[in-house]
């Protein structure tokens, strides 16, 4: 029986033709038809499930000059392209870079004596332990048994990291965006099993509901780091590194209705009000979040640090954070896309596993491939739209 989808390392001269022209574009793992929203393609990284962090900025640098048209690396985001190739092994690997994260963020909150609790991390590794040896086993009752008991510890770290995020976003911390992190690993952990054990339909809804967790949370966080002046992402120091399309971007996250031009007008007044300040008083610093910086962190004179002194630091800091907004934006995005390829394995009639087996039947992979593509016969509609 013939697949209704092709496996290629070559994207098609028609999806090339359709994202340079505006009629396609990369959302997450999938492209799609701007219009329509109909699905022509997945994206799906070559050799990533042993790749660690370092390795997979290396890939989106090659992808960048190779094939800068599908905009692969707008955003580094934690996870995958596809949800075929995140499993047990590089889900464990994530969550060890978050967790060396929140070590490190450690010393700063030692300052303001706070403390991080991690203990939850190895909970949330063994249960990624317990899920990876389920389905080692032979015996489908044994498997279904141990892949239903790391469930449970799955959903158990949705609701601690839920709690813990909502934590961290109330103090407009700086760790907020890490756990919003986690709690996207335990959402995919969980929809991981599902899908393990075929069960298409009970993934689809933790995707589903996971998406809405993580947007209400991230929508909150987005709130707080472009501050109560957001025209400070815009200052002339920033020019040729951050633009307005940059921050149009966010807010089209947001809001898809807008555009640069209503984003200008929304931030007019803004933009004149830093002038006004920028050269003078640099009073804008004091409304600064703690997530972006505290005066803690920023050593000045006897009398600790000025206006002058905050301003130099946040200046330095407000590239990252801009980076960070967009890599958590990418990481939704990625999240999202995950639900269309699960909608496409049911209504495509086919299995979880043979999903994961697709590869091109007569090409050679060329060395320089780095992603390969999943073609549907025909553009797909799937909802919900990314």
């Amino acid at each position: 029986m013939s697949l209704p989808v092709t496996a290629t390392f070559m994207l098609a001269d028609w999806i090339v033709k359709g994202l340079a022209d505006g009629t396609f574009e990369r959302v997450g793992g999938v492209i799609r038809n701007v219009n329509t929203k109909q699905i022509v393609s997945w994206l799906r990284e070559q050799g990533a499930n042993n790749s660690s962090g370092k390795q997979l900025d290396e890939l989106g640098r090659s992808l960048q000059v190779t094939q800068g048209i599908l905009q692969v690396t707008s955003a580094v985001s934690i996870l995958n392209l596809g949800v075929s190739v995140i499993g047990f092994a590089v889900i464990a690997q994530r969550l060890k870079e978050l967790e060396k994260r929140l070590q490190q963020a450690q010393k700063l909150l030692n300052n303001i004596n706070r403390k991080i609790d991690l203990s939850f991390y190895a909970n949330f590794r063994a249960a990624i332990e317990l899920a990876t040896n389920a389905f080692t086993m032979t015996k489908t009752e044994n498997r279904r048994s141990s892949a239903l008991q790391a469930i449970n510890r799955f959903l158990e770290a949705e609701h601690i990291y839920a709690e813990y995020t909502d934590i961290e976003i109330e103090q407009k911390s700086q760790i907020a965006d890490e756990y919003l992190l986690t709690l996207s690993l335990a959402y995919l952990a969980e929809a991981r099993c599902y899908l393990e054990l075929e069960e298409h339909d009970t993934a689809l809804r933790r995707f589903e509901e996971g998406a809405k967790v993580l947007r209400s949370r991230i929508k909150k966080y987005i709130g707080i780091v472009l501050t109560s002046n957001p025209a400070a992402y815009l200052q002339p120091c920033y020019k040729g590194q951050i633009d307005l399309r940059r921050l149009t971007r966010i807010y089209q996250w947001i809001d898809p209705t807008l555009d640069e031009n209503a984003v200008f007008e929304m931030q007019r007044e803004n933009l004149f009000k830093m002038g006004q300040e920028l050269y003078s008083t640099y009073k804008w610093v004091d409304s600064l979040p703690p997530a972006i910086l505290t005066r803690d962190e920023v050593q000045g004179g006897w009398f600790g640090p000025d206006h002058k002194d905050l301003k130099q630091e946040a200046d330095k800091r407000l590239p990252k954070v801009m980076e960070a907004v967009e890599s958590i934006i990418e990481t939704h995005c990625r999240f999202k896309s995950y639900q269309t390829e699960v909608q496409a394995i049911s209504q495509l009639g086919i299995s979880f596993h043979d999903w994961l087996k697709l590869t091109p039947s007569t090409e050679i992979k060329p060395d320089s491939a780095e992603l390969m593509y999943i073609i549907p016969s025909k553009p797909l509609e799937l909802q919900p739209s990314i």
